[in-house]
């Protein structure tokens, strides 16, 4: 393109050069000619460099300015979590403020224990750090990534202390308030017979005292069951693992439920996708899970009238990060807003008669198979339980 350019000034040059010739020689024919052949050559010559230039292409829109970015340095400084980079061969690099401050005089007991706990492969867990204060818990999520050819690791470290000893407190003093409130159920028409025992013999009422006698001995047994029941939450047998495919599972206990729920003009209803999706679990102790979620819910699709028929799902799938995803849910009234967190609490019931530990025995079962269940709530209603391994 340069070069076609360079070419069309040199024939405008000569051009020009043989015009003015061309007057300066009015008297002379021969030079008159010799000006003209030369504006001739030199137009043909312009106009055929002109002409590649025509159908060069056309260079690109310079690029736009760049839009302003925020500053990354500022937001990594100013970040809530603690964050670190690791690189194979070197110690953990601080990027913020606040993992300066974890690792600080005043903060951190042993800063070299607790930048190896860093070193961890890519997940997320809760870790112990060693502060000052005594130990506390934090989450320490480590990912992996690829910067510039080079593997890095990055380490997000979040204490956690004192929101979960509020969660603790907040979780011991709602289990006190049910306790007491099904202890002294019990107690209270104990002592109340046991003071008037006493009387009714001196006063030779034997009938009167044969019924407090049965009463005393009714709730001394309600009490023992209570006792049992607490035992069975606080004392989880531990599980035994082994790999364990779904799909014969999930059919075994839609055929131990169905039953009852055909009773009641229902259905269950079991999907695994893919169907042979596997865990390594102790199949019996997630059947009993499955079970009594499957309970739980019949006995809430059937609590009202005028209700449709009740419908259970028990699905089975994959999640992102390739975690097993087992869902139970219901088309009952599902769970009444404000008692999400509540519906796990050991003996907490919302239905006469219940004795409030399924749900309870459930969680501890599912945290010991080294999963966690969540109660999430539905765009069509009912309840849904997600169990995540």
């Amino acid at each position: 393109m340069g070069f076609d350019r360079a070419r069309v000034v040199a024939a405008s040059l000569v051009l020009a050069a043989s015009s003015a010739g061309a007057v300066a020689a009015l008297d002379s024919p021969r030079v008159l000619v010799g000006c003209a052949l030369a504006g001739l050559l030199a137009a043909a010559f312009g106009w055929a460099a002109l002409t590649r230039l025509a159908h060069q292409p056309k260079p690109p829109p310079p690029d736009p300015p760049p839009t302003p970015r925020p500053d990354l340095d500022a937001a990594l400084e100013h970040a809530p979590l603690a964050l670190w980079r690791l690189v194979a061969g070197n110690p953990p690099l601080a990027l913020n403020a606040a993992a300066r401050r974890l690792i600080a005089p005043g903060r951190a007991a042993e800063p070299t224990a607790l930048l190896a706990l860093l070193d961890a492969e890519p997940g997320r867990r809760v870790v112990t750090l060693p502060t000052e204060h005594g130990q506390e818990r934090a989450v320490l999520a480590v990912s992996a990534l690829t910067v510039q050819g080079q593997a890095w690791r990055l380490a997000a470290l979040a204490p956690i202390e004192s929101e979960l000893e509020t969660e603790t407190l907040v979780a011991w003093r709602q289990l006190v308030q049910v306790l007491t409130h099904e202890i002294m159920n019990s107690m209270t028409p104990i002592a109340s017979l046991a003071a008037s025992a006493p009387a009714l013999l001196e006063a030779g009422e034997a009938d009167e005292l044969q019924a407090a006698l049965a009463t005393l001995a009714r709730r001394a047994a309600h009490l023992q069951a209570f006792v049992e029941r607490y035992r069975s939450v606080s004392q989880p047998p531990a599980p035994t693992l082994a790999d364990t495919a779904l799909l014969p599972l999930l059919q075994a206990v839609q055929r131990l439920v169905a039953p009852a729920w055909e009773a009641a003009d229902g259905e269950v209803g079991v999907t695994v996708e893919p169907a042979n999706l596997a865990l390594r679990t102790d199949a019996a102790q997630l059947e009993q899970v499955l079970i009594n979620l499957a309970q739980n819910a019949l006995q809430a699709c059937t609590g009202r009238p005028q209700s449709p028929p009740p419908q259970l799902r028990i699905e089975a799938t994959l999640s992102r990060g390739a975690r097993l995803r087992l869902t139970v849910s219901d088309n009952g009234p599902g769970v009444t807003p404000g008692l999400e967190q509540r519906i796990f609490t050991p003996f907490f019931t919302t239905r006469d008669g219940g004795s409030g530990v399924g749900l309870a025995v459930v969680r501890q079962l599912v945290h010991g198979l080294g999963g966690t269940v969540r109660h999430a709530r539905r765009p069509g209603g009912g309840a849904c339980f997600v169990l995540t391994f």
